[in-house]
């Protein structure tokens, strides 16, 4: 029997999988990924499409489903919060000066500036902020946020069917190094933001 130092991260996944609670907790993890968690849900995603690559259309709708949740409640906080508490919400997701160029950016090219922003692996705090607080329509809001959002995440599910058995190889040969390296780009994120 193994111990839990000995499990890899493909049997994880595989109880991961089994269990009824996966589905709802990868929703709640892009929800969070979305509103307050510097890691791309990628990390996630990308292991869990190739150890089950039967569902992995079913995970990407999933992630997407609650990205969008936050996104909207992203931006009605913007909508309702800002005025009350927007210097607190935009020194937390990236500075006043982060925030005034994504205005400014959504009142010249609002939806491709969403577009873009939710298709690089930018946080998309400050976006939604901005449109909510900048009074955007929340409509184009969301459709710009599900084009994006559908395109990184079927695009994975795109990748996982034609690159299979090859990228399933590299993450198991890299997986602890891309962790690692994810784990200190976080603390960096966080400690620039609570400095």
């Amino acid at each position: 029997m193994l111990n839990s130092k000995e499990l890899s991260a493909e049997t994880w996944l595989d109880r991961l999988d089994r269990s009824s609670y996966a589905l709802p907790l990868l929703f709640i993890l892009s929800m969070a990924e979305t509103l307050i968690i510097p890691i791309p849900i990628e990390t996630i995603l990308i292991p869990w499409m190739l150890s089950q690559r039967r569902r992995r259309w079913t995970i990407a709708t999933v992630a997407l489903a609650g990205n969008l949740s936050a996104a909207a409640a992203g931006y009605w906080l913007g909508v309702l919060a800002m005025e009350q508490w927007g210097d607190t919400l935009v020194g937390l997701f990236g500075g006043a000066e982060a925030f005034d160029s994504f205005s400014s950016e959504i009142e010249n090219n609002g939806f491709s500036a969403i577009l873009a922003v939710g298709i690089s692996p930018t946080p998309l705090q400050i976006a939604m902020l901005a449109a909510g607080a900048t009074g955007y329509s929340f409509l184009l809001f969301l459709l710009a946020v599900g084009i994006s959002r559908s395109t990184r995440y079927y695009g994975l599910a795109l990748l996982v069917h034609f690159a299979g058995d090859k990228a399933l190889q590299l993450w198991q040969r890299y997986s602890k190094q891309i962790g690692a390296m994810l784990f200190v780009l976080a603390i960096v994120w966080l400690w620039f933001q609570f400095r």
